[in-house]
């Protein structure tokens, strides 16, 4: 049975391979040390919020959030940022449990909602849109970058 769980500092080792894993699917190197001080400096302050999927004593998959507000609304909201499940347990709705969490915290917690970012042919847009995300066609996503 998969069980959802918001991760704490002592928890980090148990996703920091599923980070890991993240991060080299996005063509980053393997790193687990940068990937655990990564993870454990964001939750010692306060700067995100991890949730994990398990299955039995075993990490699976896992959603990191972090926050942001809005001038124009004057209100609080939240990134999905990270949203990775482990190559054998996709197909088996661990990606919809840990969005749906997302969703359950952000509504609990006084956010006005959820952004989140993915790559153009990601398959996981129909699961995004299944669950209420609509696709922002008004505006552009630009990123400066320092050289």
């Amino acid at each position: 049975m998969k069980t959802i769980q918001r991760i704490t500092a002592s928890q980090i080792e148990d996703i920091a391979p599923l980070f890991d894993g993240y991060r080299v699917f996005y063509k980053m190197e393997s790193n687990i040390d940068a990937a655990t001080k990564f993870l454990k400096a964001r939750i010692s302050a306060n700067e995100s919020i991890i949730f994990a999927a398990y299955e039995g004593d075993i990490a699976i998959g896992f959603v990191q959030l972090y926050f942001t507000f809005s001038s124009v609304s004057l209100d609080k909201s939240l990134i999905l940022n990270d949203l990775f499940v482990a190559p054998n347990y996709r197909g088996h709705s661990t990606g919809q449990l840990l969005l749906v969490k997302a969703q359950e915290f952000c509504r609990n917690n006084g956010y006005k909602g959820l952004a989140l970012e993915t790559a153009i042919d990601n398959p996981a847009q129909k699961l995004y849109e299944k669950l209420g995300w609509t696709k922002d066609y008004h505006c552009f996503h630009y990123f400066w970058q320092v050289k």
